[in-house]
């Protein structure tokens, strides 16, 4: 899918049935746009669909990769580095490899958010360990949660 210098690389087009979605314990959905293994690894682009009070991720960050949140609808909560804030439909939050961040809906309406990762990180498999997780049912120790974790390039703050 690289281009060869006589623009014949095709499109890829991705339909909203096609794809590949996990739902979390909270009732969040992930939806995987365009993971980086559609990409190349040059980014990934994932939808968040955040049910009323659901909350979400707790403060964290990453070291080889950036993320980027942009809301669509309804409103979400978004750890910018020293506090939590209200991003509505429209609003934009970039964050860098090693910016502390995190993102919740609190609120009492559904939001969605389109979330970026650069490069394109495999976090469709972070996001698909949690909802593993979450259906068996089974608490992670201490431990359990670091390895799983460290595996995915997530360091809690």
């Amino acid at each position: 899918m690289s281009y060869d210098g006589e623009g014949t690389t095709e499109a890829v087009p991705v339909l909203a049935h096609d794809a590949e979605a996990v739902r979390l314990g909270s009732g969040a959905q992930a939806r995987f746009i365009a993971p980086g293994s559609l990409t190349d690894g040059r980014y990934g682009l994932f939808r968040w669909d955040a049910p009323a009070r659901s909350g979400g991720a707790k403060p964290h960050f990453h070291r080889t990769f950036s993320e980027a949140f942009y809301v669509l609808s309804g409103e979400m909560e978004v750890w910018a580095g020293a506090t939590w804030q209200r991003a509505r439909a429209g609003d934009f939050l970039f964050i860098p490899e090693g910016g502390i961040h995190g993102f919740r809906n609190d609120g009492d309406a559904d939001a969605s958010m389109l979330i970026l990762f650069a490069p394109g990180a495999p976090r469709e498999q972070y996001f698909m360990e949690l909802a593993g997780v979450a259906s068996t049912g089974r608490t992670l120790t201490a431990e359990e949660w670091a390895e799983l974790y460290a595996r995915h390039d997530q360091y809690m703050a």
